[in-house]
């Protein structure tokens, strides 16, 4: 069946939402009302002994023998990855949907149905579903009108399948390139993240799922990039870096719902933090959405965080702080909670706040209403992986890999049929190298050896074979990129192996970086935390010994994480950066190698120089190089913002390089952009802004503002960037968000290293002090193209 009941007032549409949802929450029993806060995980079996076998921290540890009638017998909030979790078919997971949903409406007396919820990061998590790039990859396209495209074609299959809640954006800005993480975020600048992960929360919830945006809050701030670590951060690095992107995407982006870091924040577990969940988010911002925890995180505040005596006292504790709900299945918000609020009017209390949202949401879900169905009558028409996905995932993949260094200007290939060429590197032949951690073939089927992913995914070798179709390739694996730095036999014949095909080739093609997986089942995702930035395994021994071979080099690197490649540059021929680019990447990479494809990603993350320095570009004077104060030098082989491309441009200002405008005003800065070259370039015109702090200390520069667009041969084009002062704006020592008067500085450049002009600002009045409502993001126009139109609307921030 799987309708909503008819017979109540609630289920009135004539009725207001809040009103409807005010009704049910006052016929429902205590129990009744727990039982909305909570969730139930149909999991599936899988091999215990396989790699990865778990897809949610420690998840073996916490269980009960409670049946699913027992789970279901008062009603329930939410349903846990019906699809999601095992290797089923759309239809499969579509009657595991209908049935749940049957028997939940069945269950609670005024049949009232659950949200569906599934991870949707880098595409639908499910079986034969478009993989799409990871977030990393997002960031190196600097373009936010893509992220949405893509979203919405996210959001709409999950849609089509019954579902009601995607888990994402991760909104966290990456600061050790370490954590096992990165490869989630959008890069280590919070404009950047800011104005991708907002586009991301357009398109989801314009077909009507609610996005959930993680994890509130600091997450990636772990000390020594260590995944669940405690983080040690001031108030106002947490204002100025980590809360922006949160702001924005709940300010900009309309998200409705909010999860949790496990984290604790100077020794304050989140999931226990009122100061966060409630007086931050929800009196300061007026957030009115759902709080969800993280998978178990209100359990960990007894077993990890070990603040609560017990799981119940953890509940409590989760329910002061803000948490509506708890996930992935009731722990702590169970029938212990039920008898405290006989006894405690404050927890009762809590309990109807944090309930009425629930209700709220299902209201506005349609999940109430008489004729709502709540899964598709028929899986005939489920896609998940349509013709149009593979459009948007080709597309951003292409325009996400960056090339770092073209010195010898031996890209793009054109080689002789005659040239020998080798294929050299683990990534070659791993088709799901080129995927990220949250896609379905590493996030769950790595729990399920031999499972067919359902969907076609190229490997590198493949695609550059059919690239260039006339040369006539050899290949050598050498040794893995997972395992152990020493490796073992077989890794020193298979380098060996590659080292003599290299010897005797004209050029090599070597592509090295990462394997995705989870807790330690890959070198790069969620729990596979890095040493160092070394490249896993015996990879770096790998390239030190071709180039020792004397052939010309090409290095592709894959990866979730910027590597230490400093000790290649100007030995190499060339470099290419992917951060694990999806389902097409294979096909982007050879099309970037051929030409076919304009390099046309940004770095959003720095190259570092070496291994053992992991700071990100935000740094203040003192964060850069110090000569005479340290020996340490943490200058990036590549910087923030770098990338090259086949074409060229010049850059020129348009506009007065001198301004006086008011501390609410709007800063005008023009860009003419000129094709000085034979084919059409692709530019990332940044705008960063260098500011003197009173009485704080602040980044040397911080991006402002960004524009991607196309100019054809021998065209010109002009962007004007319309920047509200908002965007200077701070956190100055008494923890106001404030815009001062005095001087800026607003340098436009290619890179954060870089300086093509710059305007001197002063900004005039007296100081601002700024709330939740303010401005995120510059406008930007294309006034004109000359001669060879843009066919490329340019993507700003």
């Amino acid at each position: 069946m799987s309708t909503a009941p008819t017979s109540n007032a609630w289920n009135d549409t004539a009725l207001d939402d809040s009103v409807r949802a005010d009704l049910l929450l006052a016929a429902l029993t205590t129990a009744e009302k727990i039982a909305q806060l909570g969730s139930i995980w149909p999991q599936e079996d899988a091999d215990p002994d396989a790699a990865g076998a778990s897809v949610a921290p420690m998840q073996d540890s916490i269980s009960d023998e409670k049946t699913l009638n027992e789970r279901i017998a008062h009603g329930i909030g939410q349903i846990t990855r019906a699809y999601g979790t095992g290797p089923v078919s759309p239809a499969e997971g579509l009657e595991r949907l209908r049935s749940l949903q049957d028997r939940v409406v069945a269950a609670q007396r005024f049949g009232i149905p659950a949200i569906a919820h599934e991870e949707c990061l880098t595409g639908f998590a499910t079986l034969a579903a478009t993989a799409y790039p990871t977030p990393l990859a997002w960031g190196a396209s600097f373009n936010p009108r893509l992220v949405e495209e893509m979203a919405t074609r996210i959001g709409g299959d999950l849609r089509s399948a019954g579902i009601h809640q995607g888990l994402a954006p991760v909104l966290d800005v990456a600061r050790d390139y370490r954590w096992g993480r990165v490869e989630e975020t959008m890069g280590e600048d919070p404009h950047l993240v800011s104005a991708l992960g907002t586009a991301y929360v357009r398109g989801l919830e314009s077909t009507g799922l609610i996005a959930t945006l993680k994890h509130f809050a600091a997450y990636s701030a772990s000390r020594g990039g260590r995944n669940h670590a405690p983080v040690s951060i001031g108030p106002r690095e947490l204002a100025d870096v980590m809360l922006p992107p949160f702001e924005a995407a709940l300010g900009e982006g309309g998200a409705r719902s909010v999860m949790n870091s496990y984290t604790d924040i100077d020794g304050v577990p989140v999931a226990s933090d009122p100061r966060l969940l409630r007086h931050l988010l929800r009196e300061l911002w007026g957030f009115t959405g759902t709080v969800v925890s993280d998978y178990w995180a209100i359990p960990f505040l007894h077993s990890t965080h070990g603040v609560a005596a017990d799981e119940l006292e953890a509940g409590v504790l989760a329910l002061r702080a803000g948490i509506d709900v708890e996930l992935p299945f009731s722990v702590s918000y169970a029938e212990g909670l039920a008898a405290l609020a006989a006894t405690d009017p404050d927890v009762c209390e809590l309990i109807d706040v944090a309930v009425r949202r629930v209700l709220l949401q299902k209201v506005q879900l349609g999940l109430l209403d008489p004729d709502h169905k709540l899964v598709p009558s028929s899986a005939d028409a489920l896609s998940f992986d349509a013709a149009e996905n593979r459009d948007v995932a080709r597309r951003l993949a292409e325009e996400s890999v960056v090339l770092l260094e073209n010195g010898r200007g031996t890209l793009p290939l054109d080689p002789p049929p005659s040239e020998r060429i080798a294929l050299l590197g683990p990534i070659f032949d791993d088709a799901v190298t080129m995927l990220g951690c949250y896609a379905f073939p590493n996030h769950v089927l790595s729990a399920h050896p031999g499972t067919d992913p359902g969907l076609p995914i190229a490997t590198l070798r493949a695609a550059v074979a059919e690239e260039f179709p006339a040369v006539e390739f050899a290949h050598a694996a050498g040794p893995s990129s997972l395992g152990h730095a020493e490796g073992g036999p077989e890794d020193s014949d298979a380098l060996d192996a590659a080292v003599a095909l290299a010897a005797s080739s004209d050029l090599a093609i070597l592509a090295v970086g990462d394997r995705s997986g989870l807790f330690g089942a890959g070198t790069s995702g969620e729990g596979c935390d890095a040493y160092d930035l070394a490249l896993p395994g015996r990879q770096d021994e790998l390239i030190e010994r071709v180039l020792e071979t004397g052939a010309r080099v090409v290095l592709v690197v894959v990866s979730g994480r910027p590597y230490a490649l400093g000790q290649y540059t100007g030995r190499v021929d060339a470099i290419l950066q992917a951060f694990l680019p999806g389902v097409e990447g294979a096909s982007a990479i050879s099309g970037v190698l051929s030409g076919r494809v304009e390099p046309s990603g940004r770095l959003p993350v720095q190259i570092p120089q070496d291994r053992r320095v992991f700071s990100t570009y935000l740094q203040p004077r003192l964060g850069h190089r110090a000569d005479g104060i340290t020996v340490v030098d943490p200058t990036p082989a590549f910087p923030f913002g770098h990338g090259l491309g086949y074409g060229a441009t010049d850059w020129a200002s348009t506009g007065r390089r001198e301004l006086a405008v008011a501390v609410d005003g709007t800063i005008d800065v023009g860009v003419r952009v000129t094709n000085t070259g034979g084919r059409a370039a692709s530019e990332v015109v940044q705008v960063y802004l260098q500011q003197q702090g009173r009485g704080v200390v602040l980044p040397e520069r911080r991006l402002i503002a960004f524009a991607k667009t196309v100019v054809g041969p021998g065209a010109s084009t002009e962007l004007r960037f319309e920047i509200p002062a908002d965007l200077t704006s701070y956190t100055d020592s008494d923890l106001r968000r404030v815009v001062t008067p005095g001087p800026v500085r607003l340098v436009i450049a290619r890179s954060a290293d870089d300086e093509e002009f710059a305007i001197d600002v002063t900004l005039t009045g007296t100081m601002r002090r700024l709330g939740f409502e303010r401005q995120h993001r510059a406008r930007v126009t294309e006034l004109q193209q000359d001669r060879e139109p843009n066919r490329s609307a340019p993507t700003a921030s």
